[in-house]
This record gives structure tokens, sequence and C-alpha cells, in this order.
């Protein structure tokens, strides 16, 4: 479907209540951690999209089968695995192919993995994961196209990350929870990714303390258990996404299945904006006017995350006055700027920061969605500009969005997929 692109068109004020899915960056870590026993897991809420469907065919390649037992629930069974040898194109394909790597140390002592791809807005080092899982006694072997990770066994360590990394401290946490001893993370990532895993992970028999704050404790064990179920959390980037799409067309939005905390220093920037959010326990309302712009910073959770820092940038385009972002986490992430441009905003990037000034209406044009977090920010662009707005390279918004489409008709979005004649949709 890398043809196929999006036709937005301007649809008034969004209306309605929509249901987020699962979050993608905790299913794929929840997925690997189906490798850590020989025993069956159950897995609800895992998102239909692309990044699921390729880790699919990674983990079968590699004999961790996952069936889907009914819509977004699946089961996985580890018991078959018997090689650590993976795709190299298809885990070269997107970033969190390398929770493999954690997770499948202890069971098969050689990993050789593809090196990390994903989102086009520059490298994504794996300096930290090197750092982390050498401290717990693996030795890599850098290729030209993939790297090997050995070891004979694993012991814990202390660890501490030069900078938070959430990729990082989960494929820490996989490998430490058989690691022999006790592992200790400093610096660790707080995001709620890494306390979802280490919930399923002490389901399974780990002991993980910690998870959540910067220094999380985990004592090896022998091995792990299955016969559990697990629920993961809800997608607190694409109800960041939704929220923000009430404050583009003056609309009134609902997000469901939602945990409000998740999404703190969100709501407050957009109460900031002069948005009005209000909160029920697993629901969140949206609505918004007359928004005025802001400074934005981006970090590492729990300050804004830098995937709603585009959505962001489109609230910010139609905001009266002016608007600075600076995204501490991407600084190169900017490649929404020039196609945003395309639609008549009046923004730039002068030293890593984006500069914006409002604008009172957007014009449509045809436009490129570099990354998934890129494309969402030009729909809601396109929602709110006069004529037709067509995005290009969909493929990225389809790796975290299971129907984005649907999810965004049912609040009264004109949005349309189109496909070239000759190709079929999967």
């Amino acid at each position: 479907m890398n043809n196929a692109w999006f036709e937005v068109r301007n649809s008034g004020p969004l209306n309605g209540e929509v249901t987020i899915p699962g979050a993608k960056n905790s299913a794929l870590a929840l997925v690997a951690a189906g490798c850590l026993t020989d025993e069956t897991i159950t897995i609800h809420d895992i998102p239909a999209i692309r990044d699921i469907l390729l880790i699919k065919e990674i983990a079968e390649d590699i004999g961790l089968y996952m069936e889907e037992k009914e819509k977004n629930t699946y089961e996985l069974t580890g018991r078959h695995i018997t090689s650590g040898k993976l795709d190299v194109a298809k885990t070269s394909d997107f970033r969190a192919s390398y929770y493999f790597v954690g997770a499948l140390l202890a069971k098969v002592k050689t990993v050789q993995i593809g090196y990390p791809g994903g989102d086009d807005f520059g490298s994504r080092p794996i300096d930290q994961h090197v750092k982390a899982l050498s401290a717990l006694g693996a030795t890599f072997d850098f290729k030209q196209k993939y790297y090997e990770v050995s070891c004979d066994k694993l012991t814990g360590a202390d660890i501490t990350f030069d900078v938070i990394t959430s990729g990082a401290t989960i494929n820490a946490m996989l490998a430490a929870v058989k690691a022999e001893g006790r592992t200790v993370l400093h610096n660790a990532a707080k995001d709620p990714e890494v306390v979802d895993l280490g919930n399923l992970l002490n389901l399974m028999g780990a002991k993980i303390k910690g998870a959540g704050t910067d220094r999380i404790t985990i004592d090896g064990v022998a091995s792990l258990h299955g016969g559990i179920e697990h629920t993961v959390i809800p997608d607190r980037l694409i109800a960041g996404a939704f929220l923000m799409a009430a404050g583009v067309t003056n609309g009134r939005i609902t997000v469901k299945n939602v945990i409000p905390e998740h999404l703190a220093s969100c709501t407050n920037k957009l109460i900031e904006l002069g948005m009005t959010i209000t909160e029920e326990d697993d629901s969140m309302t949206a609505s918004g006017s007359a928004l005025h712009g802001a400074r934005i910073q981006t970090g590492m959770y729990p300050e804004l995350a830098t995937d709603l820092q585009q959505p962001l940038t489109t609230l910010l385009v139609l905001a009266a006055g002016s608007s600075s972002i600076t995204d501490k986490v991407y600084p190169n992430r900017t490649g929404h700027v020039a196609e945003l441009k395309k639609l008549g905003a009046d923004i730039n990037v002068v030293d890593h920061q984006i500069m914006i000034n409002g604008v009172s209406k957007l014009m449509g044009a045809t436009v490129k969605a570099h990354d998934v977090r890129a494309g969402t920010s030009l729909i809601l662009a396109g929602l709110a500009a006069d004529g037709v707005t067509k995005i290009t390279d969909i493929k990225h918004i389809q790796r975290g969005y299971e129907d984005i489409v649907g999810l965004f008709t049912q609040l009264g979005a004109d949005i349309t997929l189109h496909q070239p004649a000759h190709q079929t949709q999967h």
C-alpha cells in the first residue's frame, strides 16, 4: 500500500466519542516478553497495525507463535523458539525489534538482528542498549548490515544510563529478569510503557520493583511462567492527538479508554492554550476555540512527549500569536514543518527550534508524511484547511494507527483512503 494516499477536506467542528486502542509502544515490548517463558501468555488490546503484523512475522520466524484468539487478543507461546537469528530486513524496518535481543539472550545465547529503523527523522542510537546489555555480560559484534549479541550467561549489574531512554530501559529489563543476581537501573525511563512491561513480567514471576521511577531493581529468577492474562495500556499518544483535534477544528471530542494521569503534561499544556478539558476515571473530553500561542518544550516522561510535538505544531499554527517548540528528545524531528508551509503555515526552524506565527486559515495542498506523528499533524491540518489536502507516503501513518480513517470519520471528519487501481487493500 506504499502508493496509497489520504484525501482530507475541511470538516468543520469534529464532535463525538472515540475509543483509544492499546499502546503500540507498549505492545511491541510485551510481545517480545513472550520469548521469556515456555508457557503461553494472553495479551489483550494489541492494536492491529503494521508494526504488530511485522513483529508477528519476525516472532514466528524464530518459533515464538502468536495466535489471535479474538480481535486484538493474542496468545503467545515461546516453547518452540529454536533460534536467535532474526530476519535482518524485517528487523531493520522498525525500531522496537531490538527488544528481541534482551528477551532472547538468556534462552538462545546468540541473537543476530538488523540495525533499528522506523521513523525517518535521524538515527536512533543504540549505545545505551549496548552499555546496559554489556554490563549484564553480553558481547557485541557489529557487522555491516546487522549485529550479533552473545553471552554465556547474564549476571546482574548496576547500570546508570547516560541519558533517559525508554527503549534501553525496556531492553535491560527484558534481559535482567533472567540474569543471575540483582540488577539496578539508575536514571531509568519512567514511561507508562515501562510500567506496563514491569507489570506483565511480575505477573509471569519476575521480581521487579520501582518501574515508573528513575531507579528500577530487578532480582533475577531462573524461569518465568505463563498462564497469565494482561491488557495493554491505552495509547496516550493517539489520545493526545484526538484531544488536539478538538482544538484544531473547534469541536468537542471525548476519548474513552484512557488513563488521564498518563496525559497530564499534554492536557495541562492544552488548557494553557485555551482549551477546556474535563476528566472522568477512564475518559476525557476536550473542546476549544480562540486558542492562543505558547512556548512548548518536550522531554522524557512525565514531561510533554516528543511524539505529541507534531500534532501540537498544527494546533499552534492555527492559534493566535506566536509560539515556539523545542524538542529536547529528537531536535531534528522537523520534517512536518516544510509540509505545513505548503498548506500556508507561517512556520520556520531556527537552530532546531520551531518558530510559529499563527494564521487564521490554511489551504489544501499535496503533502508527504515523513513519519507516523508527522502524518497525524498533516491530517489535523487538512481537517482545518480550505480545499483538498492529499497526504502521500501514508505507510508511516498505518504503522501507528489501526484504522485512522474510521476513527476520524466517526467524529465527522471528511477523510478517505485512496489506492492506485492495481492495488488491493490487505
